[in-house]
């Protein structure tokens, strides 16, 4: 068993929870919650509806605001005071349904809400040519980058929507059910992007449903439920028996998980 915050002195957390409360008309949406992601590391976060992934990830992304506790970044204390300022600590976060335009191209959904302008006007042909360079760089092959996005796959999509956090720095990515409704080759090709996110040192919140995901990907899982954490364990030291104990009845299973 090890303290919720003992990690190594050589490397810092990217981002930690510490003691994080958050009521809502006196229901209590967190309640005690201590977190930590490491630089690289895939960090699945598991639970039913109603456990409080949801309330962690939004507050995380500075959409909601802790009530009590501390989020610290690099070991520093940081305010996420709203989306803008997560996102200028370089947290960013893809939602289930992407937030793309579908009526937009690909470079323009890149820099949906952040695009770059040249004497008052949409620079298109900047935006384009970056846009390129980082969907090469993440080896993302999508030929016409001025078609709309609504003729993409869904593969497609949830790398644009990867490459543009990319773009933006993201140091911490929160990714809500990347591979929902993908077929198996899409799916492959949106795992091996988030592997070689983790090469570059990014760290990644991953909440799924499928444990083939959760396997495949995660690092290190932590299951909540109630709001509270149950507990926490390296995922090639658990089996998916022993995480579905945790997350239906809320034990922690064995001795080998530990707390978050």
């Amino acid at each position: 068993m090890t303290s919720p915050n003992h990690t190594p002195t050589s490397v810092l957390p990217l981002i930690e929870t510490r003691n994080i409360f958050k009521s809502f008309g006196g229901i209590h949406a967190l309640e005690d919650v201590s977190v930590h992601l490491m630089p690289g590391e895939v960090l699945a976060l598991l639970g039913h509806n109603g456990a409080g992934k949801s309330t962690l990830i939004k507050m995380l992304s500075g959409a909601y605001t802790p009530d009590a506790g501390q989020v610290l970044m690099n070991g520093q204390e940081v305010q996420l005071g709203s989306p803008r300022a997560a996102q200028r600590l370089g947290i960013e976060t893809i939602y289930q349904n992407l937030a793309l335009a579908d009526n937009l191209d690909v470079a323009a959904n890149i820099f949906l809400g952040r695009e770059l302008l040249r004497g008052g006007v949409l620079d298109e042909d900047t935006m384009e040519l970056e846009s390129r360079k980082v969907l090469d760089r993440l080896k993302v092959n999508l030929p016409d980058l001025r078609k709309p996005v609504f003729n993409l796959s869904g593969g497609q999509r949830q790398c644009i929507a990867i490459s543009r956090a990319i773009y933006f720095k993201a140091r911490v990515l929160i990714m809500d059910e990347p591979t929902a409704a993908l077929g198996p080759q899409e799916t492959a090709q949106v795992n091996e992007l988030i592997q070689s996110l983790k090469q570059e040192g990014v760290g990644i919140f991953l909440i799924s449903h499928d444990m083939h995901d959760v396997f495949d990907l995660a690092d290190r899982l932590t299951v909540m439920k109630n709001g509270k954490v149950v507990g926490s364990a390296l995922s090639a030291e658990i089996t998916q028996d022993e995480v579905l104990e945790m997350i239906i009845a809320g034990k922690v299973a064995r001795s080998r998980a530990t707390p978050a």
